[in-house]
């Protein structure tokens, strides 16, 4: 449990001062791609909690996802800077993520995943962005700054840690701390029962009926 004296102070601005923009421009497009990877092979949980990617003492995760008789799981290291896909039965593949735009991640985690046997097809368009670029094109987002990575896990292990925290002071429904790739969000929701008002839609390359189902109870 971290208490108010053992957060770090961490602060925003220092990371902006450090490129983080461009980079969590690139990162966002990024998780995307792996979101929708365990989309695609996830069976359908309410609110949309298939879907999500969760923290680890290291960066991101998946956590493991169905392939038949396996499974496999792909994770963002965010203190040695690569991204691995592992699975059930030993198989490892890794590359670094300096180096990428966001076209050659895609190409990179579609070629290891092809070399580890898992077939899977993807939505190539970016969801709850505006003006989004296909994955496979999009050679214009590409930063990627270790140091502003490092300070963002850093704030998101803090994040996590109050979350969990929060969450269990609460014995009604309540979600489990995961990572909303679609607009690269941390949440944990506590739910009273009582029917929530019906969400507007309008998020950008969302489709209403998502969004409506992810709230109808509040």
């Amino acid at each position: 449990m971290v208490t108010h004296g053992q957060c770090p102070k961490l602060s925003l601005a220092g990371i902006a001062d450090r490129g983080w923009r461009e980079t969590y421009e690139t990162l966002h497009l990024w998780t995307q791609i792996i979101g929708k990877i365990r989309l695609a092979r996830s069976p359908w949980l309410n609110h949309s909690w298939h879907v999500a990617l969760y923290v680890t003492a290291r960066g991101l995760t998946t956590s493991p996802i169905p392939d038949g008789a396996r499974t496999f799981q792909i994770d963002f290291d965010l203190i040695d800077h690569t991204l691995r896909v592992s699975t059930s039965d030993g198989a490892v593949r890794q590359f670094a993520l300096s180096g990428h735009s966001v076209a050659s991640f895609y190409a990179a985690v579609m070629s290891e995943l092809a070399g580890l046997g898992i077939a899977i097809t993807i939505d190539e368009m970016p969801n709850e962005l505006p003006e989004p670029i296909r994955f496979s094109q999009d050679a214009r987002h590409a930063t990627y700054d270790p140091d502003a990575v490092r300070r963002f896990f850093q704030i998101l292990v803090s994040a996590d840690s109050v979350f969990k925290q929060f969450r269990t002071g609460f014995l009604g429904k309540a979600s489990p701390v995961h990572f909303f790739w679609g607009s690269f969000d941390l949440a944990v929701t506590r739910f009273s029962g009582r029917r929530a008002p019906r969400h507007p839609g309008g998020v950008p390359h969302l489709p209403d009926e998502v969004a409506c189902e992810a709230i109808r109870t509040k």
